[in-house]
């Protein structure tokens, strides 16, 4: 699996699973508005059945990580089927994905 890392600053929080940020590219090269899914986690959908634990998810989301710098390890640096990419967050050298499924927020998932 090819990884990439970057230095980015999270714009918005869809939902528990779902980020939109500003990537830097490096050499003064920033691309805006990127959409990341989060790899290898699901979280509650925020309409449905789910609609509260969804919300509960993506708001605890918010509160970590939101208008942060982080780091983003991005997946095969490839758009999945949702024209999404895929990474996984860190913030101060701790793993945002796995911060989600350790606080119930989502589970693991294969995908």
């Amino acid at each position: 699996m090819e990884t990439f890392i970057y230095k980015a600053t999270i714009e918005k929080i869809y939902d528990g699973d779902t980020i939109t940020c500003t990537v830097d590219c490096g050499f003064g090269v920033k691309l805006t508005k990127q959409k990341i899914r989060l790899y290898g986690i699901n979280c509650p959908e925020m309409r449905g059945e789910n609609k509260i634990k969804g919300i509960e998810s993506r708001d605890a989301l918010r509160e970590k990580i939101m208008g942060k710098n982080i780091l983003l390890k991005t997946i095969k640096d490839k758009k999945g089927k949702y024209g999404r990419y895929l990474g996984i967050i860190y913030l101060d050298q701790e793993n945002i994905n796995d911060w989600i499924v350790t606080n119930n927020y989502g589970v693991n998932a294969n995908y």
